[in-house]
């Protein structure tokens, strides 16, 4: 690429927590640069750290304006091709207008990770000054950006092999079945079947849980070998009715090489095939039979498990996620094997 494309993050940044790994937008950047694309962040949460002397969310709105200083001021020191802005703590309409202004006749594309975005105060405004937006789930879950006329995209998380792979780990990692995250949300509905399977699973042995119940949360490079020290993994969201939609565990934990136990959304066989990749399931029962019969039969488990992480490493690695977002800010479209 003799002339790369500079592309500008306006994100929340995780640099300084556990977290940093799980990222989205770090995959991102490596699969773009890697493209041969230039990148910069504009972190907001750091921006209002660096204005506000309060932390307190509702004092540091008064200080919003010097933030939407600070980010034309990198724009118009960086002069990005694009802006992908993912909806951080802060950023509103007015952000995205005062930026679109300073930075000219540039595409701001938006990337959404989260279901409901009409349950996040002003993110369907933000997101209606967006060129296109990029969302993980599909289309039953744009209906309140398309009332407010925003083109959206479908765009499956992105894995990180370099990190996320199958590794060897001390048995103090290896379990029967592992999950992450909470048992359920409290400001938005958690379908019942997921409070119900992951309390059944924490009176069980060998069951690593963690993040909820009262049991820690996992961090860092210790997260990936919790996970590759699994047998199976359990993968279920909050709600299970949005077309296409899963959270970023499942990827996490297909991408380490576990055995997979999906709740099943609609169009789940587009991204991952029933009995190739992992295994789905509907019902509490059909989730606790499958699982005690592939902890007694290693060689199908094993099967499906490598055969999964085979998969979303070649189709779902962040380079090649990172070209499918160049297509849609080229050509409006990207054509990938979950968009036939």
């Amino acid at each position: 690429m003799k002339n790369p494309r500079k592309i500008l993050f306006v994100t929340d940044t995780k640099d300084l927590t556990g977290k940093l790994l799980m990222e989205c937008q770090r995959k991102y950047l490596k699969g773009f640069i890697r493209l041969g694309c230039d990148c910069q962040f504009f972190s907001f949460n750091h921006a209002a750290d660096n204005v506000s002397p309060v932390k307190r969310k509702e004092l540091v709105r008064f200080f919003k304006g010097r933030i939407d200083d600070l980010l034309v001021k990198q724009i118009k020191n960086y002069l990005p091709d694009i802006v992908l802005v993912s909806f951080a703590k802060y950023l509103d309409a007015e952000t995205i207008s005062i930026a679109r202004k300073a930075a000219g006749a540039v595409p701001f594309i938006g990337i959404d990770v989260d279901i409901w975005p009409e349950l996040h105060k002003g993110r369907i405004e933000a997101a209606s000054k967006l060129d296109l937006v990029l969302t993980t789930y599909g289309e039953n879950g744009q209906q309140f950006l398309k009332k407010a006329n925003v083109k959206c995209i479908f765009m499956p998380n992105a894995c990180d092999p370099d990190i996320e792979s199958r590794c060897d780990v001390p048995s103090k990692w290896k379990s029967d079945i592992i999950f992450t995250g909470k048992d359920q949300h409290i400001h938005y509905p958690t379908e019942q079947v997921r409070t119900e399977i992951i309390n059944r699973l924490a009176s069980m042995d060998n069951c690593a849980i963690y993040g909820c119940l009262g049991r820690p949360q996992i961090f860092g490079m210790d997260y990936y070998f919790a996970i590759s020290g699994a047998k199976t993994a359990l993968s279920i969201n909050a709600a299970n009715d949005i077309q296409l939609y899963h959270s970023d565990r499942l990827t996490h934990y297909l991408s380490c090489g576990t055995f997979v136990l999906a709740k099943s959304v609609p169009d789940s066989n587009r991204l991952f095939r029933d009995g190739e990749h992992l295994r789905y399931f509907e019902t509490a029962e059909e989730f606790f039979k499958l699982l005690d019969w592939y902890l007694k039969h290693d060689d199908e488990r094993l099967k499906i498990a490598n055969a999964g992480m085979e998969y979303i490493h070649s189709e779902f690695n962040c380079t090649k996620i990172a070209g499918y977002i160049l297509d849609c800010i080229d050509k409006g479209r990207y054509s990938a094997p979950w968009m036939t």
